[in-house]
């Protein structure tokens, strides 16, 4: 009997170890990155070093970079605008990345529930702020879940893979925001372009700066995003619902086995991860805009798959991901003025931190001192 009790309490502490995180699941949700992103800023220097940029203008160039998105209150506020819709759209795919659900139409959901929020935006005259704001952004959270959850229930009950089925919605936002935008009910009268009516200001999403300069851009909306990280987080990892997610993404067949209905789980998710971008559309309609026109979505659908790749599909590493890419692109029109470099290298330099982050294994090659070594296998 008493030798039994070295090996219950060695089974225990082996299952505790099973079930705490460990450092390898800190290593692959921040040490990863943060050497991808080391990498992709070396690998930037040394291609425009090949384009016969000098050492000092690169140098002005990432001083540049630096000062655009974090050394005056100016940058940080464009940091923190352009980061935010990144969040909230990220936060989407990320959770449908839990899922093994690769949802591309981020896009489309962002237009879909930008052209909503601002059509409840300026429809209400005369609704307090208390209830005009809060039902324009409900509007854009409601119409892009129901538009990703097209996608979901196509899977669902006819298999059509979500990839193309999202790519093609996207395409059919695009027509159909400009269609919209020429009906006469939304269209801003005397005008003959392809622009709404502006949201009225009991729909705007407040500015939080203003009151220092009027300039300053940053508005209540990285309140919304960051509420959203501890939605999605609790989601995730203190939910039945978030459990079926994260198992029918590691594995479907154990998950239908085990009683999980596969149909409705994948239509919740695309239901989600579109209420978050439609989240990100109201985003940019009511605190960026303040009405929508052609595209208003500026590509940040697209930009926020990188973001959830690079966040490894956590909130947290979404989050952290999302101000990253918002100081790249706040800090890239700094350097593009300051040193004169395309802005298209923040292109390159955002590639290339996916093609990274996309290869951990080539990371830990380069920097092996940077992560802890297997133990041994006798151990």
């Amino acid at each position: 009997m008493s030798e039994q009790q070295p090996d219950r309490a060695a089974l225990v502490d082996a299952l505790l170890k099973r079930a705490a995180p460990g450092r390898s699941e800190f290593e692959d949700l921040f040490v990863v990155p943060l050497f991808a992103v080391v990498m992709a800023l070396i690998l930037g220097a040394l291609t425009m070093l090949a384009t016969d940029v000098s050492l000092a203008t690169i140098g002005r160039s990432y001083l540049a970079l630096l000062e655009g998105s974090l050394g005056s209150l100016r940058a940080l506020s464009e940091t923190l605008t352009a980061a935010t819709p990144l969040i909230l759209s990220g936060l989407g795919l990320a959770l449908g990345f839990r899922a093994g659900m690769f949802n591309i139409g981020a896009e489309g959901q962002i237009l879909m529930g930008g052209m909503a929020a601002v059509i409840v935006g300026f429809s209400f005259p005369g609704l307090p702020w208390a209830v005009h704001l809060p039902l324009a952004m409900l509007g854009g959270v409601v119409v892009g879940a129901i538009y990703a959850g097209i996608a979901g229930v196509l899977r669902a009950t006819t298999g059509a893979h979500e990839v193309i089925s999202t790519i093609m919605l996207n395409l059919i936002s695009f027509r159909l925001v400009d269609y919209l935008l020429r009906q006469p009910w939304i269209q801003k009268a005397g005008r003959a372009d392809p622009i709404s009516e502006s949201v009225l200001p009991s729909a705007e999403l407040p500015r939080l700066l203003a009151w220092i300069d009027p300039n300053l851009r940053v508005h209540a909306g990285i309140f919304v995003a960051l509420a959203a990280v501890l939605l999605v987080w609790w989601v995730l990892f203190r939910t039945r619902l978030g459990f079926e997610f994260r198992a029918s993404g590691e594995s479907p067949d154990a998950a239908r086995y085990a009683g999980m209905r596969a149909g409705l789980i994948i239509v919740s998710v695309m239901a989600f991860a579109g209420a978050m971008s439609g989240l990100a559309g109201a985003n940019q309609t009511l605190g960026v805009l303040g009405r929508a026109t052609p595209g208003f979505s500026a590509g940040i659908g697209f930009n926020a798959i990188s973001v959830a790749l690079l966040g490894r599909s956590h909130p947290v590493g979404v989050l952290f991901a999302g101000l990253l890419f918002g100081a790249l692109e706040a800090g890239g029109r700094q350097m593009q003025v300051d040193a004169g470099v395309s802005i298209d290298l923040i292109a390159i330099i955002q590639a290339l931190i996916i093609v990274f982050i996309a290869a951990p294994l080539l990371v830990r090659a380069i920097f092996p001192w940077g992560f802890r070594r297997a133990p041994d296998a006798k151990e």
